[in-house]
This record gives structure tokens, C-alpha cells and sequence, in this order.
């Protein structure tokens, strides 16, 4: 029963956060990042009865059916949502929370090599953009969004957006709920100093015909 009401669980997660799926058979037949959780959670139950081969061998299984790395020996939360898959690797060490969303070309990496905790802790509710990367063994808060493409190497704080290379935090919500990624409305804080460079420039401008128009009148009137 147990079985049964996660694998419920993550087809209506599949039917609240992807607009294209249309039904059931579709999502159990055509969806990888179905199948990858699917693999993964099998490949888990073997990892923590110490069957560790038949964890790695699942898990490789699921790697070439799916184009998904899921380690065994990672932790997953409920209601896991990879959309379109291709790419996503998940290491060993990393912890992920309740209602994760993961898009295409995610790396949940490690920066060590000793046998230690080296992938990232993804809080609840996190979304992270196609192809970004977050490497190492810090804490991406509740509810963060990280945009597509960001390298993330340090801890980000709950609520808040994340991007860029390296990744900055460009964004912080008060409130508890956030809402989906928006892959084409996120801040770019580089285009944002420039143009406050700009909009600085045009002001020292007027000042300086100010002051040009001042030095004619002084200079007509000497």
C-alpha cells in the first residue's frame, strides 16, 4: 500500500506541475523523470539494506533508460518532479526535500573527494533552472528558486532567487509560498548595475551643461 500511494503521490505531482501531461497512461509510459524516481526509489531500498551492488546496478539501469543519475545513496523527499530529465545527475550525499522540482541538465555535485558529506541539502519546495549547477556540501533554503544556468558554490538562504556564475542572490521573498520558476522573468543583476551606470552618466551630463551654461553667462556678462 505503501508503494502504491507514492507511486500516486508522484503521478499527481506530475499532473499539478507539468501543463503538457495529459493522462495517466502518457505519464507511466512516456515520462523519464517518472521512470527515474521510479528506478531511484527501488536502487534506495536496496543502498540502505546494505545491498550496495544492486543499489549501484538499479541505479545504472535507470541511468540508461533515462539519461537521470540518481546515486542510491542520495535521500529524496516526496513528491520529486524531474521535468524532461535528460542530463540531471544526483550524488551520493545529497539531500533532497518535499516538493523539489529539477529541469533538464541539473548536477547536484560534490567539490571532494573524501568520503564525506560533499553534495548539497535542497530544502523543500526548491526549484532549480535547466543546467544549473550546484556543487558542494551547503544548504539551499526552503522555497529558493535558482535560475537556469547558475553555478551555485555557497549556502542560499530560504525565500530567496539565485543566479548567475558564480550565483548571487538576486531576490527575497517574506512569504512562505513561491511561485514557479519563471525561466524568462528573472532579474539580471548585471544588466541592473549597468544600467544604474547609465542613469548615473545622464545625470553628471545634465550637471555639466548646467554647469557649462552657467560658466557662458558668467563669462558673457564679464
Amino acid at each position: 500500500m505503501g508503494l502504491i500511494k507514492t507511486i500516486k503521490e508522484e503521478l499527481d505531482t506530475i499532473f499539478q506541475r507539468d501543463p503538457a501531461a495529459r493522462s495517466i497512461p502518457e505519464v507511466i509510459f512516456c515520462y523519464p523523470g517518472f521512470h527515474a524516481i521510479l528506478f531511484y526509489r527501488l536502487g534506495h531500498w536496496f543502498w540502505v539494506r546494505k545491498l550496495y551492488f544492486l543499489g549501484r546496478f538499479t541505479s545504472h539501469l535507470g541511468r540508461f533508460f533515462t539519461g537521470i543519475e540518481i546515486h542510491p545513496g542520495a535521500t529524496i523527499g516526496k513528491r520529486f518532479f524531474i521535468d524532461h530529465g535528460m542530463g540531471v545527475v544526483v550524488g551520493e550525499t545529497a539531500e533532497v526535500g518535499d516538493d523539489v522540482t529539477l529541469y533538464q541538465g541539473v548536477t547536484l555535485g560534490g567539490v571532494s573527494l573524501k568520503k564525506e558529506k560533499r553534495h548539497p541539502t535542497i530544502g523543500d519546495n526548491v526549484t532549480v533552472g535547466a543546467g544549473s549547477k550546484v556543487l558542494g556540501p551547503f544548504t539551499v533554503g526552503e522555497n529558493a528558486k535558482i535560475g537556469s544556468n547558475s553555478v551555485v558554490v555557497k549556502e542560499v538562504p530560504p525565500n530567496t532567487t539565485v543566479v548567475g556564475i558564480p550565483g548571487r542572490a538576486v531576490g527575497q521573498k517574506k512569504d512562505a509560498v513561491q511561485e514557479a520558476l519563471d525561466h524568462d522573468n528573472l532579474p539580471d543583476p548585471v544588466a541592473k548595475a549597468i544600467s544604474c551606470v547609465v542613469d548615473r552618466v545622464v545625470e553628471l551630463e545634465k550637471e555639466i551643461n548646467v554647469l557649462r551654461d552657467r560658466l557662458k553667462d558668467y563669462e558673457d556678462n564679464d
